[in-house]
């Protein structure tokens, strides 16, 4: 590409992107500047937020046809024998720079990803089709820039895209769902006051909306962010809005704790995450991720620098001992004072685990993951917002992002990591009751499934799987808050049942997002052109099972990462169906709830279609339609190769074509899992040809094990809390029995040197001075005999002083 197409390209994709940024942050300021202007009952805020993130919604799609048409993108891939095999490569020549040939020093090197010759993989290019640049700079500090960058590829478009239209959903839904708070004095039901009654307070519709608009600013500003220092200034303002939504409702005990929850265990995550940017800032000297500006040639970002032209990382020695040569623009060694610029293997490995700990407390992976269910104290339409594509989507779009300077052993870590956490979130979900809770244990399950995917270096499966879980993960939510609506802010299961004659559209909307993440397909049956004859989530979970497989195959050892996948495939569908059966389905179980029950007006069962829609379409055609494709084309070069024996531990991950080979079967055990699990769900709770509570009376240890959520906050409690009460009363026991005794002890000292001193005071001092008053008071009585006050008497004193002066001058003076 040329540095004029670049410059011009480059310039429309920053103004639409950063206007689509921006107008979220000017629709905060004017709703919560502009809040009090108004009354409180007015709308005028919900319309403000509505339209600064819709506008944003049709700007950032006009930068992805923009995109598109600049790197000539090819959105359906045409396949040559399977229907959802991909390729890596789309040819790009008019719009490539040209690398220069790879030179290596002197000594013996080891490329550590060995790319196997597969024929149909091939690697891609990510930077020929990314645009970078600054913003502005904030200082320099030595040899260390400070900027505001910018950096856009087809992963930038597709998160702005996707996050700008799920938030103007969620928006227009919010508007109906939160007109409860379009008062002066609203009454929060649960929330109790000393005499009985409830808590009062005014609406907060305006404040709710600002927020919103400051947490879409937050986010769209993650991903635009051209480096990782200004990715965590964005991911810490992410955090900052989920903590005010989370506590939207304050005065609620549970609220107030579920908001400190988040936020402290998120700042656990971050240490790990300001460890990873020490070590950066270190031994790398840039933030930047990438630079790609033809102009530029020379200059270089973090994932140049750790990986060459073909993606390997070149590195020295074997051990304890290995260490990582950095790479310059060119394909060239960069050079310090004349020699090779490294850093030591396990720093890049603990710099990885640090950035992925970040992850793992944003995207609540084990073992940070039990702040998630808590948060649905928020708003129901927080918990679409934050559950679907902003905050714990953060996480996910950071691995995937950041995954050139990942090495296999941080792979394998984030891959266990989210095989433990989809297992658990699983597991909890199958005794939930709550119905935003099972959602809640879901987004915690699929999450788990993403970070597995990436860390199998299957790094399409798990960002396909973040864009279409954000679409019916977002449908599911407001379809839960229909109900909740609905029902006069009922939540529990228990409480429902027959409610598809109350609410025909949320009860068939939920039910596409339910087949989505439950990865049904019609079997043997394929569209032309399509693939397999299912919604959006078979085609993500498929990719991300197939990866599984193929990984295991090439790794026996971690043969568990297949399985336990595979197992909670079923578990999915079963804890979903078992869901939509119990709300919607069978003879209500409180009348009273089912009499007032009713459909959401039109205001909020809008946004459900246009998200059912998404839901079930989005990844139409698989690996091979316009969703997959599009994430392709920034698919890190390393990936489509695969690995052999990479790493100190000797790891190998999959290329696409190993990955191909095995997806027919890993395609029909997923799809036999979820069938399982489907059909096991309606047995037991539409045809309920077992009492569940008999099985519940039997399994009471697991049960209540499940349903304390496998004791992790007990665990947590007895781990780190109980220690802190501890300590803490052994610094309260310090405290009062030396640090008081001892400052009693000064205290009585001090008063003792008092009543000495008042002694001493009184009877020497004060004896002093008495005595010096007492004698000139008997001076002055003496000599008030001769102040008389008469006048003959001082005349007669005058007279005699006169003769006595003239007697005595006569006598003593010479004559």
């Amino acid at each position: 590409m040329s540095p004029e197409i670049y410059q011009q390209v480059g310039s429309q994709l920053v103004w639409l992107l950063t206007a689509a940024w921006l107008l979220p942050l000017l629709g905060f300021l004017v709703e919560i500047f502009g809040g009090y202007w108004s009354s409180r009952t007015s709308k005028a805020p919900a319309y403000i937020a509505v339209g600064c993130i819709g506008s944003g919604f049709v700007l950032s799609l006009i930068a992805v046809c923009v995109w598109m048409n600049a790197t000539d993108f090819v959105p359906w891939k045409v396949a040559e024998t399977h229907d959802v095999h991909v390729t890596a490569e789309v040819d790009h020549d008019d719009h490539a720079h040209d690398h220069a040939d790879h030179k290596h020093g002197e000594g013996e090197e080891a490329h550590e990803h060995g790319h196997a010759d597969h024929g149909e993989s091939h690697a891609n290019e990510p930077y020929k089709k990314a645009f970078a640049g600054t913003f502005y700079r904030l200082g320099k500090f030595g040899s260390l820039n400070i900027t505001l960058d910018w950096y856009i590829d087809g992963l930038t478009v597709l998160m702005f895209a996707m996050v700008t239209l799920i938030a103007t959903c969620i928006h227009v839904f919010a508007i109906g769902y939160m007109s409860d708070e379009l008062t002066e004095h609203y009454e929060d039901h649960f929330v109790h006051t000393k005499d009985g009654g409830h808590f009062h307070r005014v609406g907060r519709f305006y404040r709710f909306f600002a927020y919103l608009s400051l947490f879409c600013f937050s986010m769209l500003g993650l991903v635009l962010a051209g480096n990782i220092f200004q990715v965590f200034i964005f991911w810490e303002l992410v955090g900052l809005c989920s903590y005010l939504l989370i506590g939207f409702y304050v005065e609620r005990h549970s609220a107030s704790t579920a908001a400190n929850k988040a936020f402290i265990m998120n700042r656990v995550g971050d240490f790990g995450f300001l460890i990873g940017l020490m070590i950066i800032w270190t031994w790398f000297g840039v933030f930047q991720f990438a630079e790609t500006n033809p102009e530029t040639i020379g200059e270089t970002g973090l994932f140049q620098m750790v990986r060459n032209a073909e993606g390997e990382i070149v590195s020295h020695g074997e051990g304890a001992e290995k260490t990582v040569v950095l790479q310059a623009r060119q394909g060239m060694h960069l050079q310090q004072e004349g020699n090779e610029s490294t850093i030591p293997y396990w720093l890049l490995v603990v710099a990885g685990l640090g950035i992925f700990a970040g992850c793992v407390g944003k995207s609540a992976q084990f073992p940070l993951q039990t702040w998630l269910p808590d948060a649905m104290e928020g708003p129901t339409p927080v918990s679409a917002l934050v559950h679907s594509a902003t905050m714990v989507a953060a996480g996910v779009y950071l691995v995937g992002r950041f995954y050139p300077m990942f090495t296999e052993e941080v792979l394998l870590v984030i891959a266990y990591a989210g095989c433990i956490t989809l297992f658990i979130g699983a597991t909890i979900a199958v005794v939930a009751t709550d119905i935003k809770k099972v959602l809640a244990y879901s987004t915690i399950s699929q999450l788990g499934y993403m970070m597995l995917a990436l860390g199998l270096g299957g790094w399409l499966a798990g960002l396909f799987h973040l864009i279409t879980h954000a679409f019916f993960k977002s449908l599911m939510f407001l379809c839960s808050g229909s109900v909740i609506h609905g029902c006069h802010h009922e939540q529990e299961m228990t409480k429902m049942g027959g409610l598809y004659k109350k609410m025909p559209i949320t009860c068939w909307t939920m039910f596409i997002g339910v087949v989505a993440i439950s990865g049904l397909a019609i079997p043997l049956v394929t569209i032309p052109g399509f693939g397999a004859a299912a919604l959006s989530g078979y085609h993500s979970k498929d990719a991300i099972v197939a990866t599984a497989l193929s990984f295991s195959g090439l790794n026996p050892l971690h043969s568990m990462l297949f399985f336990i996948p595979l197992i909670t495939a079923g578990i999915t569908a079963f804890y979903m169906f078992r869901m939509w059966f119990m709300t919607f389905f069978g003879t209500p179980r409180d009348q009273d709830v089912y009499d007032h029950a009713h459909e959401s007006p039109r205001l909020m069962t809008a946004p459900l279609f246009v998200l059912a829609f998404f839901a079930a379409f989005c990844a139409a055609g698989g690996e091979n339609g316009p969703l997959a494709q599009l994430i392709l084309s920034t698919e890190p070069t390393h990936v489509a190769g695969g690995v052999e024996a990479g790493g100190i531990i000797g790891l190998n991950l999959p290329s696409h074509h190993q990955i191909h080979e095995v997806h027919s079967a890993a395609g029909s055990f997923a799809l036999l899992a979820a069938l399982i699990g489907t059909l096991l769900a309606y047995l037991l709770y539409s045809l309920k040809v077992v009492d569940t509570n008999m099985m519940k009376n039997q399994g009471r240890a697991i049960h209540e094990f499940l349903t304390e959520k496998w004791m992790f906050d007990e665990l947590y409690d007895w781990m780190w809390v109980r220690p802190v009460h501890v300590v803490s009363s052994w610094a309260v026991a310090f405290d009062k029995y030396v640090l008081d005794a001892f400052l009693h002890f000064l205290s009585r000292m001090v008063v003792l040197v008092a009543v000495w001193d008042r002694k001493f005071d009184e009877v020497v001092v004060d004896r002093i001075v008495n005595v010096f008053g007492e004698t000139t008071y008997s001076m002055g009585r003496s000599l008030r005999a001769v102040q008389t006050g008469r006048i003959r008497q001082y005349v007669t004193f005058i007279a005699l002083s006169v003769v006595s002066l003239f007697i005595l001058l006569f006598v003593f003076l010479p004559r």
